[in-house]
């Protein structure tokens, strides 16, 4: 059973994140576009459940499988989509996990998503201050029921991917 908690930010997550991009960029070779942090771990000050969250965009979803064996001998779990159509999902660490990787086609609408969440909370305090109370008050809440906690966000996570999105798009124009 994994235990939901919620820790300080940690200086160490953004290096945690960068020895890991230059290992999945060897992997992927030339599959790979982009490999980005994301997550509450990618988020200054952000408390977080200790586990870093990598976004890879790559070339083509469908060759991503035939590297499985090279994750495995990171410690990476292949767990195929995952829940989300298009996804190739890789975990680390088991019960303790410590990694995440979010693999998505170029185009996909799941990058922009993830990529402005992070971003929108980077630059507008408040809101990421709002999510990160409710992850604490969450995780105490439903110490050992991840299902509740991530049902207990959800809401919240909508109403601020909804503004993100929004925002990036302005950014962007």
């Amino acid at each position: 059973m994994r235990k939901v908690e919620v820790v300080p930010y940690q200086k160490e997550w953004p290096d945690a994140f960068y020895r890991e991009r230059e290992n999945i960029q060897q992997i992927l070779g030339e599959q790979c576009i982009r490999v980005s942090h994301i997550g509450s771990t990618a988020i200054p000050e952000m408390a977080a459940k200790p586990v870093i969250d990598i976004l890879v965009e790559v070339v083509d979803i469908q060759k991503v499988d035939h590297f499985n064996h090279l994750f495995s001998k990171l410690g990476y779990k292949a767990c195929g989509e995952n829940g989300i159509l298009g996804r190739r999902f890789f975990m680390k660490g088991g019960n303790h996990r410590t990694h995440h990787i979010h693999t998505f086609q170029t185009g996909d609408p799941h990058i922009l998503r993830h990529l402005a969440f992070r971003d929108y909370l980077r630059h507008h305090t408040e809101d990421a201050s709002r999510y990160m109370k409710k992850k604490q008050e969450l995780a105490q809440l439903y110490p050992f029921d991840m299902d509740q906690y991530i049902k207990g966000k959800d809401g919240l996570i909508k109403e601020l991917e909804k503004k993100a999105i929004e925002w990036y798009k302005i950014r962007t124009l």
